[in-house]
């Protein structure tokens, strides 16, 4: 797991962004409290959003625009709801790095003078590979959610400062949670570091590079299955090899998305006896953020045992 230390200053700078209708919240804005209106926060799916909620309490509104646990992101179409969501919220919070692509388009036709941004992926640090390939899903990596929350701190007592010792509470009651969720990985890391895991989509790899997990994948089937374009016939037998030949412990799949790649590799890991785990890109319906990775986190956990 990657350590941040850098400024609130430079934080603010590189990660808080100001595009094209949207900018910092500027000195002597009335705040929430002092206007007697909750902050409103729009983000891009049900993972930001909570994580959001967590932070704000009830001092702020916070609206997802993805809230169907079985949604993907990558093909959703904005609402004439959606843009009047934007055009209202005082903070919005995207993924970037082109995974929720819809978000740009809504802020372009909802332009909101002094409403503040905030890229995850711009925050994470994370950049595309010498192939041009990033890994966009970046709330798989706990470290990224750290400063996601104190972003959200930061940029929620500025925006609201009679609230700011509540938002700072709360704060620190999450990052308390993500702290514990790290111990845990750490565990299976100390036990696990190593061992050969498959995917169908990098969705969950931060999760298990942190593990000290080694995907094995052949880059070619994952690029396919994220991609919809269909997997060779001999990468496809590379893959199940991984399985007959046991190279890998566990298959972490996307569960939110199929298809006969993705049911093959399936297919063929459990004929070896290989455990199969599932995970999703949004919240799963009456989880939080926290209890969301916790489950995943075990469930990995209790595969490699």
């Amino acid at each position: 797991m990657k350590t941040w230390r850098a400024s609130w200053t430079i934080l603010l700078t590189g990660v808080v962004t100001l595009t094209a209708g949207c900018g910092s919240t500027r000195p002597g804005t009335p705040s929430a409290s002092a206007s007697g209106r909750r902050l409103r926060i729009v983000a891009s799916t049900n993972v930001y959003g909570n994580i959001a909620t967590a932070i704000a309490g009830d001092q702020a509104e916070v609206t997802s625009i993805i809230d169907d646990p079985t949604a993907d992101p990558h093909d959703y179409s904005a609402t004439v709801r959606d843009r009047l969501a934007v055009a209202g919220a005082a903070i919005v919070i995207e993924n970037g790095g082109g995974y929720d692509d819809f978000m740009t388009t809504l802020r372009q036709a909802s332009h909101k003078p002094g409403a503040t941004l905030i890229d995850v992926v711009a925050l994470s640090g994370h950049r595309p590979s010498a192939t041009g390939e990033l890994n966009e899903h970046v709330w798989y990596d706990l470290a990224t959610v750290r400063r996601l929350a104190d972003v959200l701190v930061e940029t929620l007592s500025q925006a609201d400062p009679m609230s700011a010792h509540s938002f700072a509470a709360n704060g620190k009651r999450f990052v308390a949670g993500l702290d514990t969720l790290s111990a845990q990985v750490a565990q299976v890391r100390a036990a696990h570091a190593g061992v050969g895991v498959a995917i169908t989509e990098p969705v969950p790899l931060y999760l298990l590079d942190a593990m000290g997990l080694v995907n094995r994948t052949p880059p070619a089937f994952s690029r396919a299955v994220e991609a919809g374009t269909g997997a060779s016939v001999g990468v496809l037998h590379q893959t199940n090899e991984l399985f007959a030949k046991h190279r890998v412990k566990v298959l972490v799949y996307n569960a939110q998305t199929s298809g006969p790649e993705t049911e093959a590799v399936i297919a063929a890991a459990r004929r070896a006896g290989i455990p199969v785990v599932g995970v999703t890109e949004t919240l799963p319906a009456n989880l939080t953020y926290l209890a969301w990775m916790h489950r995943n986190i075990d469930a990995i956990a209790e595969a490699l045992r």
